[in-house]
């Protein structure tokens, strides 16, 4: 599922990376200062820098035992989270490899203008949200989603309506769970998650505009260490890596904090809603 927050991103692990630093720097004598241990701390700190927005957008289907359940071991802050209701099952005909797979459809709201999105309309229109989970064996679509309302904390993301939201059932996340007011059931949530494949191995994205971030910052750190081995004549050279360094990490700031189509259009909406209650809707109290 493309990310809900920033563009689609696509990734590639930090093996694939280091591939690359390989090919560029084969002299025999660089061989000792490659180190992957070292050099996975230079790709971990890039990764922190660009903040959330590089991160995978995950979800899944939590099942609420003695009202709390396991958060999954890659997640990292939550975008939002419902509450599942009743659902119906079909039984799908079997071809080739099968997979779990969660599907969220906006459903009919009635108001098109209220509710161009599930993932902004939980607010007012939550209900109305459809998911669609698919099994190897048989897909459930849920006819019933409600709000949950999550106590803020450092794993729920600023911009996560279930902070907000006037919901019956309240819960919230500490120490790797959820722990809800009821005792069974399932939510669904969506959520950021830390920048690492099925397998564990760390993951870094591959843009054309973020891939100079982080292969000037490995650069650095390589003939950095050749420098602190003794080698005078890469002093020049770390200072001209150190500027592109400079150079590439602006750039990637200023396209990672670069809004989307959807979040100018949040905005925009959010001025004139302002505008409209500061210069029209005023004068429409005093008629009445």
């Amino acid at each position: 599922m493309s990310s809900l927050y920033n563009y689609t991103l696509k990734y590639r692990t930090f093996n694939e990376l280091l591939n690359e630093m390989y090919v560029e720097f084969q002299s025999p004598s660089m061989d000792k200062t490659i180190e992957p241990q070292h050099l996975i701390k230079v790709a971990m700190r890039v990764n922190y820098d660009l903040g959330l927005r590089v991160q995978r957008t995950r979800e899944t289907v939590l099942d609420i035992n003695n009202s709390k359940a396991k958060l999954p071991l890659n997640f990292s802050t939550l975008n939002f989270a419902l509450l599942c209701g009743s659902y119906t099952v079909t039984t799908p005909v079997i071809q080739g490899t099968q997979s779990e797979d969660i599907i969220v459809n906006q459903g009919n709201c009635g108001n098109e203008t209220d509710c161009n999105a599930p993932y902004t309309c939980l607010n007012d229109c939550g209900g109305y949200v459809q998911l669609i989970q698919h099994f190897k064996t048989e897909t459930r679509t849920y006819s019933q989603n409600f709000p949950l309302r999550l106590s803020e904390s450092k794993e729920v993301s600023c911009s996560c309506p279930n902070v907000k939201v006037h919901a019956s059932n309240t819960g919230y996340i500490r120490d790797g769970f959820l722990f809800v007011d009821f005792e069974v059931g399932s939510v669904y949530i969506n959520y950021q998650s830390t920048m690492e494949d099925d397998d564990g191995n760390l993951l870094v994205p591959d843009h054309p505009l973020l891939n100079e971030y982080y292969e000037y910052a490995l650069k650095q750190r390589l003939v950095e260490n050749r420098v602190l081995l003794g080698d005078k004549e890469s002093v020049g050279v770390l200072q001209l890596l150190e500027q592109r360094l400079r150079a590439s990490r602006n750039n990637a700031l200023s396209f990672v904090n670069t809004p989307n189509f959807a979040e100018l259009k949040k905005i925009w909406e959010m001025n004139r809603a302002t505008m409209y209650d500061k210069y029209y809707n005023m004068f429409k109290s005093y008629r009445q």
